[in-house]
């Protein structure tokens, strides 16, 4: 992305999620009534207007693919909260909201949202537009100008303690980063996760950027175009092990596919075939688009 212009596959996200709401109730699994007036499609409100449901049809796979994605990592999430979790990182942002779609949820918790200062502005501009206030704490990074090994110290600054458990949501970001990005990255997250913290993230698996599918090679085309091109993927045959030279033990790794049979009923679930893109569960201290989940 360029340095003075938001994400627009940030926008993208936000927009799929909320469409959510045009789904029947038996294919929807999630609640995102903010995300439409990110991409300037909520008629200035934050709930999509009826108008736009005509617009859901044609991009309706990619609605659904966010729904399963989104409620991944909601209940991953959620669940560390009801463990007496209470401090939640979500690294690369965009327009997530979660610190205002689970409010009450998340009482007891804080919420750190690290982006970039494009995106991150914009965010807080809509948001007020809206007369909505989000009760997260924002901690504006420029991944291109500044360390990732800097970032554990802006967060302390910004409130994280870092002798307490994190959950981490790293979400649609690894499939546009370098490989050398990655590593420092994940080694800046190990560094504010001490035992009995978690890290989510949604990766792409490197066989389906060398080898896209026509669905695939549509899409990349279209981030191409964005200035947002896929750059990474691991081997999910391979990403135990990485992992665990950096101190995370992997748990599981599912693909978005598979979460879809388990979420959604058959008939929904074929419309979200998407198995290069993956979720995992991982564990620090162990030799270790997916969504990893990794404890420490």
């Amino acid at each position: 992305m360029r340095d003075d212009v938001p994400s627009r596959t940030a926008a993208w996200v936000a927009a799929c999620r909320s469409y959510g709401a045009a789904l029947p109730d038996q294919a929807r699994l999630i609640e995102d009534p903010y995300g439409a007036a990110f991409a300037g499609l909520g008629g200035g409100g934050v709930t999509p207007p009826a108008a736009m449901v005509r617009w859901l049809t044609p991009f309706r796979r990619w609605v659904m693919y966010m729904q399963v994605r989104t409620r991944v990592l909601d209940d991953a999430m959620l669940a560390f909260v009801a463990r007496g979790g209470t401090q939640i990182v979500v690294l690369g942002a965009g327009y997530d909201c979660r610190a205002l779609r689970f409010a009450e949820s998340l009482r007891g918790a804080r919420v750190f949202e690290v982006d970039h200062p494009a995106t991150q502005g914009h965010k807080q501009r809509v948001l007020a537009r809206t007369g909505v206030t989000s009760p997260a704490t924002y901690v504006t990074w420029d991944f291109e100008a500044r360390p990732m090994a800097e970032l554990p110290t802006a967060l302390a600054a910004a409130g994280l303690d870092l002798a307490k458990p994190t959950f981490t949501i790293w979400e649609g970001v690894t499939m546009y980063l370098s490989d050398a990005a990655i590593d420092a990255s994940v080694r800046a997250i190990k560094a504010w996760s001490p035992p009995g913290s978690e890290l989510a993230f949604t990766y792409v698996t490197r066989a389906s950027i060398d080898h896209p599918a026509l669905v695939t090679r549509a899409l990349g085309a279209m981030l191409r175009t964005a200035g947002e091109p896929w750059r990474f993927g691991w081997d999910p045959a391979a990403l135990g092990g990485w992992l665990g030279d950096r101190g995370l033990a992997l748990a599981d790794d599912a693909s978005i596919a598979e979460h879809a049979q388990r979420l959604l009923p058959a008939a929904w679930a074929r419309g979200v075939g998407e198995r290069g893109r993956r979720i995992a569960l991982a564990r620090a201290g162990g030799v270790g688009e997916s969504i990893a989940v990794a404890r420490t």
